[in-house]
């Protein structure tokens, strides 16, 4: 596990060092903190640039909530509004489109020894100048630990997402990332890793390689709202 953390490592640090110019940066900070048993706020924020901390093209935030039936079964409801630019170093202006988006989202997770899966299922309704649009993705992750007993609990985390539409062409897009996580204690963790993005349009495609680095902040991270649900459901 040891070894193949640090090639993920080498391999984050040769694309971004290497590819520069077309290798863009993805920065996210994920907050969420507990309600009442079974509930959770959450808020979302990005900003993702075209070249390596460069010329910035994107920038959202995102809330909503969730409910837990149990530690491997909740859903979510969120709303967002996204700003897409032209990609210039000034990343506030000019504004080619703003979105305001809806979603309601099912998120289901298996073990399968160290080896946490997760299935996610996600509607949107996305509302631009232009009109209206639906979108629909299934996420499917992994992570798993690299040493439960070292500090701070490392992981390795990947995921494949596949973007659906209802109108030509149905396959928008794919997303694939590889990574590693560190959590520094029970409210932040760390984690950078490697985005390849692909979009469909019409029959001709448009990849783009990102360097990602989250940062998840949970305000009370002693205290999660599956705690009693999973103990109900066998």
């Amino acid at each position: 596990m040891r070894i193949l953390l640090a090639a993920i490592l080498l391999l984050i640090a040769e694309f971004s060092y290497g590819q520069k110019s077309h290798f863009g940066s993805w920065n996210v900070i994920n907050t969420r903190i507990t309600l009442a048993h079974r509930w959770e706020a959450f808020n979302e924020m990005q900003l993702r640039s075209q070249s390596y901390y460069a010329d910035h093209f994107y920038h959202e935030i995102k809330t909503g909530i969730s409910y837990y039936v149990n530690k491997k079964f909740f859903c979510s409801y969120g709303r967002g509004k996204i700003s897409y630019l032209l990609r210039s170093r000034k990343f506030y202006k000019p504004v080619t489109a703003n979105e305001t988006r809806l979603w309601q989202q099912l998120t289901m997770n298996n073990y399968l020894g160290n080896v946490k899966f997760e299935h996610r299922y996600r509607i949107e309704q996305r509302w631009f100048k232009t009109g209206y649009r639906n979108r629909f993705r299934y996420r499917l992750g992994a992570s798993v630990p690299v040493d439960k007993s070292a500090a701070g609990k490392p992981y390795i985390s990947a995921f494949n997402e596949v973007f659906l539409t209802n109108t030509e062409p149905h396959y928008e897009r794919n997303r694939f990332f590889v990574g590693f996580g560190y959590k520094i204690n029970s409210w932040v963790t760390l984690q950078p890793g490697y985005v390849y993005q692909y979009d469909f349009r019409d029959d001709e495609g448009n990849g783009k390689h990102f360097f990602q680095l989250t940062l998840n902040i949970d305000l009370d991270g002693d205290r999660n709202p599956w705690d009693k649900a999973s103990e109900e459901v066998d």
